[in-house]
């Protein structure tokens, strides 16, 4: 029985099911049982299956160590609902299923979920997705085709507009306009859309994420208007959140030392944590919203500890296509859950869970949910929760270097300005192209454990070397402290330090010359 990753693509959930789904049915042990003086072969109980279910997800790559107890008893609902398994009398769909002794078997007929085919034409069928208009196609700007000696060159400039050379700004048009702010915007979005489509290494982001909903107010929003802290800030305040939330959630952040003017009983912190969670359960959508639930269930292919920097960066720019009202909120509850995760004053908020555990499955459905309900989606909710807790003040921090990329693209195009057509119109079809590719950035190239080593050892040496010289002509240091760190720097790095200072009769540490030895006197006493 093999399991592999779920790849980021269409329908990913449904491929997750289909995947569960094969390894329970090939997986679980069947026996023999005896129930109300009968005998039923090739069945299990579903207290063992709960078991043995458990420990599948716990050890699954697609779910990880997170998943509950009672979270596998519910997936089994399901399965009994979509007729994984049936009872031994062959009920299924409204009945039940509790965590005991009752029987249950595996159907004959087949349980995969068929995953849809996307239509070859977009729009041709109902549901298929239209292809995205990016910011290349449209006729106020038409990128010129980047050949392939051209790569290399413009990826040492890193879109320094002083690299393009006369003879690429004779290409342009002498016609021109200024760059529009609706210009400016589908930069913006064509920018950061082409990076997360390298990022989650799709061929296009057509089949899990729908172009036109995605606003580039939002963007620029999210990376321009933050405060000290990093936390997006609003215009309209009436899309924050509540004072009196804020006023709970500060509290449990900062506990114990929280307002004074507040009520303190027995089990306070309890009810302000619950009046928090009902605040977010109360809301319309999840946090992450339902137009990007496609997106992000794919970016949970990445959360592997291989790949722990690349979902980082990917969710990075997920992030930033979220409402800056839905942001703010994301970034203030993930705050305020580490610091509570982390808090060892925080006294236990349930009996029998624990305080990470608590946060990660209480908030996780406020997070990530889809529109029509998924089968699997309290488990993937909980793995996206799970990292987010881990790396959330990575995750929802400005990229600077997209940033970067994008203002140096914008800087660029104002100066050469936009051309127009032959009568004066942006739209014309003989309009002239712009000489201005997207940003290109080179990925380092993946080296083998040898060189790695050798690149260790290298830069470690040309460090000591520096540390000695620094050692040797700081004036700074006084001699006392430079002999006693040289003498320490000798005695770690004996070979870096000869090859800088030869061993010479003075440079030999002096050694002191034995005490002289004192003939003892006979000692007499009275008896003698």
């Amino acid at each position: 029985m093999s399991s592999h990753v779920v790849t980021p693509g269409p329908y990913r959930a449904t491929k997750l099911w289909n995947e569960v789904t094969r390894l329970f049915r090939a997986g679980m042990p069947l026996k023999k049982h005896r129930h109300n003086f009968r005998h039923h072969t090739s069945c299990f109980t579903a207290s063992a299956a709960v078991e043995w279910l458990h420990q599948l997800l716990r050890n699954n790559s697609n779910f990880g160590p997170d998943v509950t107890r009672q979270q596998t008893v519910q997936l089994l609902k399901k399965f009994l609902k979509n007729h994984v398994i049936e009872d031994v009398k062959g009920r299924w769909g409204t009945e039940d299923l509790e965590d005991n002794n009752g029987l249950y078997r595996f159907p004959t007929t087949s349980t995969l979920k068929p995953i849809p085919c996307p239509s070859q034409t977009p729009g041709s069928a109902p549901g298929s997705v239209k292809k995205k208009h990016s910011f290349r196609d449209k006729d106020v700007f038409k990128f010129r085709t980047i050949k392939k000696h051209e790569k290399d060159a413009q990826t040492q400039a890193n879109m320094d507009p002083a690299f393009y050379t006369e003879e690429d700004g004779a290409e342009c048009t002498s016609q021109r306009r200024e760059l529009t702010v609706d210009d400016e915007r589908v930069i913006w979005k064509d920018i950061t859309l082409t990076h997360l489509q390298r990022i989650l290494g799709t061929a296009s982001l057509d089949q899990v994420l729908d172009y036109r909903s995605v606003n580039p107010q939002n963007i620029i929003h999210n990376m321009t208007k933050v405060n000290k802290h990093g936390v997006v800030t609003l215009d309209d305040k009436t899309n924050d959140l509540p004072h009196w939330v804020l006023s709970a959630m500060k509290s449990l952040a900062n506990w114990p030392k929280y307002d004074s003017a507040q009520p303190s009983y027995p089990g306070f912190e309890r009810d302000v944590f619950k009046t928090v969670s009902d605040y977010f359960y109360s809301l319309s959508q999840p946090l992450l919203t339902f137009e990007l639930y496609e997106l992000f269930i794919n970016v949970l292919g990445l959360l592997q500890p291989q790949c722990e920097r690349v979902a980082i960066e990917a969710l990075q720019l997920c992030t930033l296509l979220l409402p800056p009202s839905s942001r703010r909120k994301l970034q203030l509850l993930m705050r305020m859950m580490s610091r509570i995760s982390q808090n060892v004053d925080m006294p236990r908020l349930h009996p029998a869970i624990g305080t990470r555990t608590l946060m990660v499955h209480t908030f996780s459905a406020c997070v990530l949910g889809s529109a029509e309900e998924c089968d699997l989606d309290e488990l993937l909710a909980t793995r996206l929760m799970s990292f987010f807790m881990d790396h959330q003040q990575s995750i929802l921090s400005v990229p600077e270097y997209l940033l970067t990329a994008i203002g140096d693209h914008i800087r660029y195009l104002r100066a050469v300005q936009v051309p127009v057509g032959p009568a004066g119109d942006a739209g014309g079809e003989e309009m002239e192209e712009v000489c201005a590719p997207l940003p290109i950035y080179a990925f380092c190239r993946q080296i083998s454990g040898a060189e790695f080593e050798q690149q260790k050892i290298e830069s470690l040496q040309q460090a000591m070397e520096e540390l000695l010289e620094t050692l040797l002509t700081d004036q700074n240091i006084s001699e006392k402290d430079r002999r006693k760190k040289l003498k320490q720097f000798q005695k770690q790095y004996p070979d870096i330090y000869s090859r800088r200072v030869p061993s010479t009769e003075k440079n030999k540490p002096k050694i002191k010359p034995p005490l002289l030895n004192i003939k003892k006197t006979k000692v007499f006493s009275i008896r003698n």
